[in-house]
């Protein structure tokens, strides 16, 4: 599984990492604790999250 931070993270050190998981589930973690809970959504979750946050920067 590849773990993988979002170009917009910067360098605040407040990011967040997300992983396709074999289940087809998508994993968030946060990066400053990567062993630490993650969490797990649907492949359909996370795409509309994506869709949302776009469509907030298009605002």
């Amino acid at each position: 599984m590849r773990w993988r931070k979002s170009s917009y993270s910067g360098d605040t050190g407040n990011c967040v990492e997300a992983a396709r998981f074999p289940s087809g589930r998508i994993g968030i973690r946060d990066s400053k604790n990567p062993t630490g809970p993650t969490l797990l959504i649907s492949y359909h979750t996370w795409r509309q999250f994506i869709v949302e946050v776009r469509a907030d920067e298009m605002a």
